[in-house]
């Protein structure tokens, strides 16, 4: 989860994170190095005495800042059409999760097995547990098995909310009346924090999203339970 004076990305959690995490440090170096390039341009032209007083126009300097923009730009492009294709990319999912935004919790429902559906709320502070995140932990996590590829399907009963991970890479609209569907693959187990990124009311702020990536023995142990 992020940290205090943090700058950068959170530990990616999975594949299409660490694929995004590569793209911003491959856009990064390239804006790093076009900065760099700008300014060594207008400090010379301040601190330069010379002038040309019969330059009327230079055909190869013209041609030479049309075609490079261009041809950045291509290389920004392609890589970043790639992680599009691959954030709305569909495999065979093992299991499916629904999820639906509520005036201000989030309900889940395990569409594979039967009678498998709860309602997640902030935990009052009062509530916490020594080593439990204040406004981000909830009284009943999603319990999901690593390594697997998980169908999530995000809507909304009331308003328009947002599912977001960060660690996971997905940022995806509730809608009501519509189904927004996500690929899930956790690479590693671990907690992983998430809020709600739209703005749908009072309580906005409070409706904090949990999901605990477990070996998928733990997982039918958990199913099992209900």
């Amino acid at each position: 989860m992020a940290t205090w004076a943090q700058i950068g990305f959170q530990n990616s959690a999975s594949p299409l994170m660490e694929q995004l995490i590569f793209f911003h440090d491959h856009a990064l170096l390239i804006l790093i190095l076009i900065t760099t390039l700008v300014g060594y341009f207008m400090l010379s032209l301040v601190t330069n005495k010379f002038v040309n007083r019969y330059l009327l126009d230079g055909q190869m300097i013209e041609i030479i800042w049309t075609v490079l923009p261009a041809v950045i730009l291509i290389i920004l492009a392609l890589p970043s059409l790639r992680l599009l294709y691959l954030i709305d990319e569909t495999t065979e999912p093992s299991i499916t999760l629904k999820t639906v935004g509520h005036q201000w919790y989030w309900s889940y429902e395990y569409s594979d097995f039967k009678d498998i559906e709860f309602d997640s709320y902030m935990m009052p502070s009062n509530d916490l547990e020594k080593g439990q995140f204040r406004l981000l932990e909830v009284d009943n996590r999603v319990i999901l098995p690593y390594l697997t590829q998980v169908r999530l399907l995000v809507t909304a009963g009331d308003v328009i909310h947002s599912w977001t991970i960060p660690s996971l890479g997905i940022k995806a609209d509730a809608v009501p009346g519509r189904l927004n569907q996500l690929n899930v693959f956790f690479n590693r187990p671990g907690v992983f924090y998430g809020q709600c990124s739209e703005i749908c009311g009072a309580n906005h702020s409070f409706m904090p999203i949990t999901v605990e990536a477990v070996n998928p023995a733990d997982f039918l142990s958990w199913v099992k339970s209900f």
